[in-house]
């Protein structure tokens, strides 16, 4: 097979199988059936002969080693891809391969009528004449990130098979729900042993990212009083009323749906509650570290001037960060950016670098000492019903992973 068929067929294999993660469980990984694409993964590796192939019972990461088959010194790469899909029904994902698209409106369910228009995604007006691989419109397809499991393990497998292609050592790693933010936090940094690595987590073609979002949590429990309603004159604290007060505080346009770029926001994500008690989950976010500091004490300022509204105190706030902005680590030596920008270039692929307005696995890996910017894996509409990539795109993901590792050579 080519790069082409053995990026689109892994893809539609692990697709297939139900790998959603849950941020109410506290096992690793969070929920039991990602260990199905985990052994999975380690069997494939095996075949396609790669050495020091491990499941980490700790930490439920796969990893695996690719040796050098140069003599030279050259750093020694990672590339890794997280296994977990978002919260969005994973069960029975049907993958449909549309080849040759020509830019007409795609039913995904004709019994459902759920299409996928370029009216409102535009999005697809790039991609005619190319493969697609889109849902059945019932389910989220997984491309995030299992299209970049496919490209690295269809990378590696190519320069095994390609033995003339002088390398460093390459390492991999496939691991546990990063779609809520705790899969690198067991990540074994030391044990991977490279000089810096890469995340296969990005978007459409030529998506280069080297710094995200500081980001931190949010709980805010309001205690409440409830009294009849009859009755309650002078004496019901209504925590419904007080969450309310509290959301009032924050600036309108601070929010997602009114920011873009290196803009800021505060996002209130979850709310529910009744008269006696209300809880309110909201998420902070901010490029610069001294404006999310900023923002995390505005915060904490918020719940304090309502407190001071109430003799009893109602607001309990929980903030904690989740992960930093890895371009911090990542300036202070540029070469992995360098590198794949060179790749891409290389293969005539235009790089496209911006600040992620999120996180991937390597914001936190990053501080951990490996260096760890994002490439793109070629989904679009991720998370959702309209899911969608080509598989051109993740061909050329996969071979920006193999220039890579021939530059780094170099």
């Amino acid at each position: 097979m080519s790069i082409f068929e053995n990026t689109k067929e892994r893809l539609i294999r692990y697709a297939k199988i139900d790998t959603r993660s849950d941020v109410f469980s506290e096992t690793i990984p969070s929920t039991e059936k990602q260990f199905d694409l985990l052994n999975l993964l380690v069997e494939e590796l095996k075949e396609i002969g790669l050495d020091e192939v491990e499941l980490n019972p700790n930490n439920a990461f796969v990893t695996a080693t690719l040796p050098a088959n140069t003599s030279k010194e050259v750093p020694s790469i990672g590339f890794i891809a997280h296994v977990d899909t978002a919260d969005f029904n994973s069960v029975n994902v049907q993958p449909n391969v549309i080849e040759n698209y020509d830019g007409l409106a795609i039913t995904l369910n004709a019994d459902e009528d759920i299409v996928m228009d370029p009216v409102d995604f535009p999005n697809l007006n790039n991609y005619i004449g190319e493969t697609l691989i889109t849902t059945d419109g019932t389910t989220l397809l997984g491309a995030d990130d299992k299209a970049g499991i496919a490209e690295i393990i269809t990378a590696v497998e190519y320069l095994v098979n390609h033995p003339e292609i002088e390398h460093g050592k390459v390492r991999v790693a496939f691991g546990p729900d990063e779609e809520i933010g705790r899969g690198a936090d067991h990540f074994d940094a030391k044990g991977f042993d490279v000089d810096f690595a890469y995340t296969m987590d990005g978007g459409p073609e030529g998506e280069l990212e080297y710094e995200s979002f500081n980001a931190a949590g949010a709980t805010v429990t309001i205690t409440g009083k409830n009294i009849h309603p009859g009755t309650a004159k002078g004496k019901m604290l209504n925590a419904v009323t007080v969450m309310k007060e509290f959301m009032n505080e924050f600036p309108e346009l601070e929010v997602p749906e009114h920011t873009e770029d290196r803009e800021g926001f505060y996002h209130i994500s979850d709310v529910e509650g009744s008269v006696d008690k209300a809880v309110l989950r909201m998420i902070i976010r901010d490029h610069d570290r001294k404006l999310f500091e900023d923002r995390k004490a505005f915060v904490q300022s918020a719940v304090n001037k309502i407190n001071d509204n109430y003799p009893s105190k109602p607001l309990e706030l929980e903030m904690e960060d989740q992960y930093y902005n890895m371009g911090e680590i990542i300036e202070k030596d540029m070469t992995p950016v360098e590198l794949a920008q060179n790749a891409m270039e290389t293969l005539d692929i235009q790089p496209r670098i911006y600040p992620i307005r999120g996180g991937t696995d390597g914001s936190k890996i990053s501080f951990m000492g490996i260096p760890t910017p994002n490439i793109f894996a070629g989904g679009e509409n991720m998370h959702g019903r309209f899911e969608f990539v080509s598989v051109e795109t993740m061909e050329k993901a996969a071979n920006v992973i193999i220039k890579i590792v021939e530059l780094n050579a170099k």
